[in-house]
């Protein structure tokens, strides 16, 4: 081997430079209206080319300032991951190349985090990247399931199936926040009405009640004590709870071990409980049938599913199952040992394996527990109605009988 071909070999490739640049240019239409827009091409004149192609006189055409200060803009959230997959997909499946869909969704972008996001795919993209090489980049925003399946099959086809799929985990975390955030915040709104009325209606009545002179009911009494214990140490007992709060989700996000028992907890709420126990073995079911489908083998799809169940016993779970999978087990016996999957999914897991239709019968298991999942928020909802009604009765409607029971007995004594 020559020295050249030497050199040649262990020479680093040249760093890929960014073939597409962001251009702001002025022209001036057949009615001599000035008109401004942005364009992405490789240099200025492309883009005068381009103006004059549609009958456009350019005149400034410069290159776009970038920001002082980095992106502006809101996190770039699931929904707008799942916003940019259905669009994606529809216009791919119309004919539209994808650089071009790119450009186009990035240009109609309102945050700017996310454009950008776009505008750097596209330059990816166009440079020769494969599409789901280029989403490396951002592995908060595409995980490692949507890379995975992106990389199985780029096209629209996949696009539309990662749509959908979203657009179902969406649906399924809506119906959860629906079913734990109602009774929550109804009890919330209580709370802070009764916590006004300690601080600042008890102490009206309270003034009121000592110009009678007569001494108070207990029930009365145990309402103004708590009034007076409240105004006295309210700031520390603020300072308390945002301190205790702070410190439990400090610890919740970096201890696996309070995941894992806050979680538990969770899943032994009557009701509750139960509604989680089928969104994660229905997202279990769905994204393992996804990946599975798109040709992924089982243990690498396991992998993959360990982290979307969006429950950490779940998740352990799923680990546990593709650990005794690598080593030769079948999926449904490795489901039964784990011990938190309903005997009816493990014996439909088994007959797919053994028809050799696991993705089809995983599917039906995700669709069952969805609507399962929906039945029981119905059934939360109209069992929680009567409940929250009660506990706001005793919350609000003890302390307006403790006001009044002085007033009702300083009548009857007249």
């Amino acid at each position: 081997m020559s020295a050249t071909a030497k050199s040649l070999k262990g020479a680093k490739p040249a760093p890929r430079e960014n073939p597409l640049s962001e251009f702001v240019w002025t022209a001036t239409d057949r009615r001599g209206k000035t008109i401004k827009g942005e364009m992405a091409a490789k240099s200025a004149n492309y883009v005068r080319a381009e103006l004059r192609k549609q009958g456009m006189n350019p005149g400034v055409v410069k290159p776009k300032p970038k920001p002082l200060f980095g992106s502006a803009g809101k996190t770039v959230g699931p929904q707008d991951i799942t916003f940019f997959s259905r669009q994606m997909a529809t216009m791919m499946a119309s004919g539209v190349p994808m650089v071009q869909a790119l450009e186009i969704l990035a240009n109609g972008q309102k945050n700017p985090k996310f454009a950008n996001m776009l505008k750097a795919l596209r330059d990816d993209v166009s440079g020769g990247s494969a599409f789901s090489e280029a989403l490396r980049a951002y592995p908060m925003q595409f995980n490692e399931l949507y890379r995975n399946l992106v990389k199985a099959g780029e096209g629209a086809g996949v696009l539309d199936t990662l749509a959908s799929y979203l657009e179902r985990i969406q649906a399924l975390k809506g119906k959860i926040k629906k079913a734990l955030f109602y009774p929550a915040g109804v009890l919330a709104v209580g709370l802070i009405v009764s916590l006004i009325l300690l601080m600042y209606v008890i102490p009206q009545f309270k003034t009121t009640f000592e110009g009678f002179g007569a001494e108070l009911p207990a029930f009365t009494q145990m309402y103004v004590s708590a009034s007076e214990f409240m105004l006295a140490n309210w700031w520390w007992m603020l300072i308390a709870a945002v301190a205790g709060g702070f410190a439990f989700v400090l610890s919740y996000r970096r201890s696996t071990n309070v995941q894992r028992t806050v979680d538990r907890m969770l899943l032994k709420i009557p009701v509750i409980g139960q509604i989680l126990h089928q969104s994660a073995i229905s997202r279990f079911a769905r994204t393992l049938a996804l990946t599975f489908k798109a040709g992924v083998p089982l243990v690498e799809a396991l992998d993959t599913v360990a982290g979307a169940t969006g429950s950490v016993i779940y998740d352990e779970a799923t680990r546990k199952i593709r650990d005794d999978v690598a080593v030769g087990y079948s999926l449904n016996l490795a489901m039964k040992q784990v011990g938190i999957f309903p005997p009816m999914v493990v014996q439909m897991v088994g007959i797919g394996e053994e028809s050799g239709s696991l993705d089809s019968m995983l599917f039906k298991v995700a669709e069952f527990y969805e609507n399962e999942v929906n039945n029981s928020v119905d059934a939360l909802t109209s069992l929680m109605e009567p409940f929250i009604i009660a506990v706001l009765g005793v919350l609000v409607g003890g302390m307006v009988i403790a006001m009044y029971l002085p007033i009702f007995k300083l009548g009857m004594a007249i």
